[in-house]
């Protein structure tokens, strides 16, 4: 790791922090149809998805373990691993019944234990966990496919919380594992998600690796963001670490990989005059980049220096120097991102 970066680079790495819903390729070589080759934006380091919000982790998560809930294109909480719920007209009592056919990599079915457990230790990681277990009541489960949970007053927010993306999403894992300490990490990756964790395999700074979970039954509704039948259609997939962008982008070029999660900008127009090569924005949403005064400080503590700065700074032109043609970013005046740009989220290798 660089000692230190140029502006641009801190921008660039800080535009990075918003989310983008992470997604397989739709194809892979030609010569080898039944792995996906995959240059990840980060190094992954951290195996457990309650031990970090780094999204290299979170997106580790979502290839191993499964939800209760997730949110659809819409942004709506529709069931996962839930098959049926009811919530009582007071808003106190929920009940959760799983959907047939969940079982973790290591054959053992998912149980209402199970859930209990793991929604408990990320409510002690998670804000909007921590709320929520501080208006529990009671919530019980067993060895069945049933558990309750009681509130002492409504918590609108209660299916949403459970099927937020990020971070920390609440992924379910068995209770042997959900009861390790919420502060210490947790020793097996093991999930009932679509894909297995290949720990023999992990090398951390170059590769980790999944294969195909054969026993997954994905939802019967099509996929819609982060829910509905997720389904897959390679055996194996390989995460890479390339820190070297014209490294990666000769990978990719060059067909030793099929996918780069986020390809640098300056290279994007290389990489979009190859024609096996197709760059796309997979994030609608885009994300937000903004610049903080330090006020508690001198000279910006003076409000008529931050004024004075905020007078001459043309943000056409910062824009420019981050994110280069105007097809890739737009000014936006708000904290939230309008939607109009999405942000360059995949370079592919075309079959």
């Amino acid at each position: 790791m660089p000692l230190k970066m140029t502006r641009r680079e801190f921008a660039m790495s800080a535009s990075a922090a918003g989310f983008a819903a992470f997604g397989l390729g739709r194809r892979a070589r030609a010569g080898d149809a039944k792995t996906l080759h995959f240059i990840m934006r980060n190094d992954l380091r951290v195996l457990d998805p309650m031990w970090t919000t780094a999204y290299v982790t979170r997106n580790h998560g979502y290839m191993v373990f499964d939800t209760l809930f997730a949110l659809d294109s819409k942004f709506q909480p529709q069931p996962q691993m839930v098959g049926d719920y009811s919530i009582s007209p007071d808003k106190l009592f929920y009940r959760f019944t799983l959907r047939d056919g969940l079982r973790f990599h290591d054959g053992q079915p998912v149980r209402a234990a199970d859930c209990v457990a793991s929604l408990r230790r990320w409510m002690a990681r998670d804000s909007v966990g921590q709320t929520l277990a501080s208006i529990i009541d009671e919530m019980a489960g067993g060895d069945d496919k049933t558990f309750t949970i009681r509130l002492k007053e409504p918590f609108p927010l209660l299916l949403a919380g459970f099927a937020k993306v990020s971070s920390l999403p609440s992924f379910v894992m068995p209770e042997r594992l959900a009861k390790t300490d919420p502060y210490q990490q947790v020793t097996e990756t093991v999930g009932s998600g679509p894909f297995k964790f290949v720990a023999a395999e992990f090398q951390p700074g170059h590769k980790a690796v999944y294969i195909k979970n054969t026993d997954y039954l994905p939802r019967n509704e099509p996929p819609s963001w982060a829910s509905g039948g997720k389904v897959v259609k390679v055996d194996r997939v390989e995460w890479l670490y390339m820190p070297e962008y014209s490294t990666a982008a000769a990978a990719l070029g060059g067909g030793e990989v099929d996918w780069w999660e986020a390809p640098n900008l300056d290279l994007v127009p290389v990489l979009a005059a190859n024609p096996a090569v197709k760059v796309e924005k997979t994030d609608p949403l885009g994300s937000t980049t903004m610049l903080r005064f330090n006020h508690l400080h001198p000279p910006f503590n003076n409000v008529k220096m931050r004024q004075a700065v905020l007078a001459v700074v043309d943000q056409t032109e910062f824009m420019s120097a981050l994110a280069g043609d105007l097809s890739n970013w737009n000014l936006c005046a708000s904290f939230f991102t309008d939607g109009k740009r999405g942000r360059i989220g995949g370079a592919e290798r075309q079959a």
